[in-house]
């Protein structure tokens, strides 16, 4: 039987990465391993596609990526492809969160994109698609993506479902203010028990607009992703169906010679940062856009991302600042419905490619705004008219800091500094409630290289909540919030203390203001006392002087950068889709 010319094309592997293993007489000892493994001749032809996970049993968010590569694999061996499973690290921010392990979290995102980039270039598979759940393994698998720029596919793994609790949707973000609750007397053991087991009923992410779901919205804005496959929830058996069509699709991608770099463009950049701003997304966004803008080669850092935010509405009303979960968002169309509401109003760009070979506009087609719910609205009536999230800059943050405004009334803050030289002194702090109404409380040497690994404070914010004094305090770090953080709390103030910036030289006492609708922060201090204040100050040491998060610090950049570990795609002098 004669070949299609389609079937003969996609066989020949002249310029795949996979010839170097897979064609040839050199290639024998190469190929006697797979014949080790079961493949045939006929798989040991076709290109090789990767398909990596971050499947683990640390949490739920990661438990039914196995499932779902497993499907991914039946598409991509339906358009002639060979599929090759691994499998990468995640950290999950919920089990890490409140202690120490906070700090692997942000180092593990590089680490995973490090990780997926040296099993593809050590095995030269020619094409990827990439499965995440949990929050930092989202963008550390669309930065290698990125980094290789050969045809991939983003897949989420899915969010999980909403728990129950006398008849309201709870997530996890409930559980960690009821610690807080508890703390405080206002309820007993039994209660916080009874919460914990109801809270996460299935597989998946955190179900509210947290980091997970901020970012796989950004997947699908950015390009990278198939349209609607952020939405459907984890525990659903429709996910399959999503995960075969990404295996099919980047065979297509093969074929078509369509690539990452090709997608995400500075428009696509801008595209994502919309629905960031339009959904009340994490402000982890505004980190890891500029990192993923940085493996194109595109300066997009974390002012440009913010200037964004500034001029784009806040139309989704989800968790943690609204009321709905991210089952809802996909109950009334998925992240598409939202990109129309952009789209409709002119704030995104139609013309940007996308992994389904159609451009944005393309494929928002066929996609009808529907007008009988109000999880999301109508950018001409938006719950406010001004991003979620804004930038703050100003004598205390140089190099500017961000705080997520989305739910919050009251814009500007001003109080006395109240200083901690990390989290858990804060937190320790906190629950004992040693601190007075009005304070801003200062949580530094927290940042990428102070912390290291510049940990989020959700545990420290909910506590706050739990007290009901989570608006009367404002909070400031120079490491990051949780995207299930709520109030006037301010993240990424750069320069970082642990480089000496102005957070470092703060006091008790100082007065700080902050004004979110001028987009501000400073403290009232003269430039003389500043100057007197910073030849006192002596750099402290952390206490992770050998392994992982010491190796992170030696090369890690400012948060206003991304915190990105490398040159990027600027540097480059060898390109793996070009080998």
């Amino acid at each position: 039987m004669s070949r299609s010319a389609e079937e003969v094309s996609m066989r020949d592997k002249s310029r795949l990465p996979s010839r170097h293993v897979s064609v040839g007489a050199s290639s024998a000892p190469h190929r006697s391993y797979y014949y080790a493994m079961g493949m045939t001749e006929e798989e040991i032809a076709q290109p090789f596609v990767g398909v990596a996970t971050c499947w683990n049993e640390a949490a739920p968010c990661n438990i039914s990526l196995g499932r779902q590569a497993a499907a991914v694999k039946l598409g991509v061996k339906s358009a002639m492809g060979t599929p090759r499973e691994f499998t990468t690290i995640t950290v999950t921010d919920g089990i890490a969160m409140g202690h120490q392990g906070m700090k692997s979290s942000l180092v593990s995102r590089d680490l995973i994109a490090d990780s997926v980039e040296l099993t593809m270039r050590g095995h030269c598979y020619d094409a990827l698609v990439g499965i995440a759940g949990c929050d930092k393994s989202l963008p550390g698998m669309m930065m290698a993506m990125l980094r290789l720029n050969v045809p991939s596919v983003f897949l989420y793994g899915g969010s999980i479902l909403p728990g129950k609790h006398k008849g309201k949707d709870v997530t996890i973000q409930d559980v960690f203010e009821a610690v807080g609750e508890f703390a405080g007397g206002k309820i007993d053991e039994e209660a916080l028990h009874e919460l914990e087991c109801v809270a996460c009923p299935s597989a998946g992410s955190c179900g509210g607009q947290f980091t997970a779901n901020t970012m796989a919205c950004v997947s699908e804005a950015i390009g990278l992703a198939l349209p609607g496959s952020a939405g459907t929830p984890a525990p659903y058996e429709s996910r399959d169906a999503y995960a075969r069509h990404a295996g099919a699709s980047v065979m297509t991608l093969l074929e078509k010679g369509i690539k990452p770099r090709d997608i995400v463009t500075r428009a696509a950049l801008t595209n994502a940062a919309r629905i960031v701003s339009a959904s009340g997304g994490s402000t982890n966004a505004a980190l890891h856009l500029p990192a993923i803008a940085h493996e194109c080669g595109i300066d997009f850092d974390l002012h440009e991302v913010c200037r964004i935010f500034r001029d784009t509405p806040y139309i989704a009303d989800l968790k943690p600042s609204g009321k709905y979960v991210a089952l809802d968002l996909h109950l009334v169309g998925g992240v598409p419905v939202l990109m129309k509401a952009l789209l409709d109003a002119g704030l995104l760009d139609p013309d940007c490619m996308t992994v389904t070979g159609k451009t944005i506009g393309e494929n928002l087609e066929s996609v009808v705004f529907p007008t009988d719910q109000d999880v999301v609205r109508p950018c001409a009536n938006p719950i406010s008219k001004n991003g979620g999230v804004v930038e703050l800059r100003g004598n205390l943050a140089s190099e500017g800091a961000i705080v997520k405004i989305a739910g919050m009334d009251n814009l500007q803050f001003t109080g006395k500094a109240r200083v901690f030289n990390s989290e858990e002194e804060a937190y320790d702090a906190v629950c004992k409630q040693q601190f007075e109404d009005g304070e801003v409380l200062v949580i530094r040497y927290e940042g990428p290289k102070g912390g290291p690994g510049m940990r989020e404070m959700l545990a420290t914010t909910a506590a706050l909540y739990g007290q009901n004094r989570g608006d009367k305090v404002a909070l400031i770090t120079d490491g990051r919030f949780s995207g299930a953080t709520r109030g006037f709390c301010v993240g990424h103030v750069g320069p970082e203390a642990a480089t000496g910036g102005m957070i470092a030289l703060l006091e008790n006492g100082d007065m700080i203001k902050m004004d979110a609708a001028k987009g501000t922060i400073s403290v009232d201090l003269s430039d003389a006392e500043i100057e007197s204040r910073r030849m006192k100050w002596v750099a402290p040491k952390h206490d992770y002087q050998s392994g992982a998060l010491w190796r992170y610090t030696q090369t890690v950049g400012p948060a206003e950068k991304g915190a990105v570990t490398h040159p990027g795609a600027k540097s480059e002098t060898h390109r793996y889709d070009l080998i």
